[in-house]
């Protein structure tokens, strides 16, 4: 049977594996085009990974936190024509490298009988019953009366393993065979990654909180830049009075015709690559004793996060662009990253940073920032 491969996508150049966060949908259920089916995280940033079909999942070939590299087939899928056709049947497990079962069937009592004679024939009742769905009512006692009156959300009602799971999970135990009342269908809801958990010492003067992954990857990022670069920082003070000014009086036509807020941000970074156009050689890394001379303006500029982490997504070829294209550059960006949205090759290759501790209330500051 012809089922559709969904890899693990690449990201950008650099990036050549990612690891699996969270399974959005699970073996059996359903899924729409373009609809997310796993969360996953490169060293850069945390990423979706939607459909590029509809149909059901059918297997998922690893699990939460295993790494993939680029190109790995992680699921099967079955289309949706193909879904709607024929029954599901749960697929056997895999060995995985410890040699115990991959991706275990939650029912594997159930399942695993599947080989013996249902109880309830294929063609009865009005509508037809996959083997699974008939094993399932024969392992929890259900009746070809209730399963005739169970509501199914498969194509033309018929009854899937998710429905017949959910009436099974809200059946009264009490009801007499036959004479339960229609379930009602219950979506669990998705699961949200946990909290950072966090301890407090016997005293309560002390407590350790356990870092996020994106903030290790920051700290991690902090102390590599301090390794391996030189930090010496000079402060030049600059009236921008006539900047506010000018700012204040086209906001409002600028928006209305631009469609865009014109902030700080893009007038700041439209400044810095007209400056390194005029000074090639602050564009620079070094690499021994050789020194690197980037001819590409890429700026990356510092933006907050909800959860109070910073990213710095990158605005490349920033010399290239009017005034009008940086700002709804520097808006998409900073709108998608705060939503998680980002893609990993949006967050590298900056060869300048802007960031702004203004915000504040600093006067000045001396932030270290690594922008490989």
């Amino acid at each position: 049977m012809a089922q559709f491969e969904l890899v693990m996508p690449k990201m950008g150049e650099s990036i050549m594996e990612a690891t699996i966060l969270r399974w959005v949908k699970n073996v059996g259920d359903f899924v729409e085009m373009d609809e997310t089916i796993v969360e996953i995280a490169t060293d850069k940033v945390d990423s979706e990974v939607p459909s590029p079909v509809s149909g059901r999942i059918v297997d998922l070939r690893f699990q939460v936190n295993d790494t993939v590299e680029v190109g790995k087939v992680i699921a099967l899928i079955a289309t949706e024509a193909e879904a709607a056709s024929e029954p599901f049947m749960a697929p056997q497990p895999e060995a995985s490298r410890n040699g115990s079962p991959k991706n275990e069937p939650a029912l594997a009592h159930i399942e695993s009988s599947q080989a013996s004679a249902p109880s309830i024939p294929a063609g009865s009742g009005a509508r037809f019953y996959s083997p699974l769905v008939r094993n399932i009512a024969q392992q929890e006692n259900i009746s070809l009366n209730e399963l005739e009156q169970m509501p199914g959300t498969g194509a033309q009602g018929r009854v899937t393993k998710k429905d017949i799971l959910a009436y099974v999970a809200n059946r009264q135990p009490s009801s007499p065979s036959g004479a339960a009342a229609a379930p009602q269908i219950v979506e669990k809801p998705a699961v949200k990654p946990p909290a950072p958990s966090a301890f407090t010492s016997s005293d309560g003067q002390v407590e350790l909180i356990e870092m996020d992954r994106m903030r290790r990857l920051i700290a991690d990022h902090m102390v590599m830049s301090k390794q391996t670069s030189p930090h010496v920082t000079s402060f030049v003070e600059v009236d921008v009075t006539e900047i506010v000014q000018w700012r204040e009086r086209v906001k409002d036509s600028f928006q209305k015709q631009y469609g865009e807020k014109i902030t700080f941000t893009p007038i700041f970074i439209e400044a810095i690559a007209r400056a390194i156009r005029d000074f090639p050689l602050v564009n620079v890394s070094v690499d021994g004793n050789t020194i690197i001379v980037k001819k590409d303006i890429h700026i990356g500029m510092a933006t907050a996060l909800p959860s109070g982490n910073l990213i710095v997504p990158v605005i490349r070829n920033a010399d290239l662009l009017n005034l009008a294209g940086l700002a709804k550059t520097v808006n998409d960006l900073a709108n998608r990253a705060r939503v998680n949205q980002l893609r990993p090759d949006e967050v590298q290759g900056g060869t300048f940073t802007l960031t702004n501790v203004g915000t504040f209330g600093n006067v000045m500051g001396t932030p270290i920032i690594n922008q490989p």
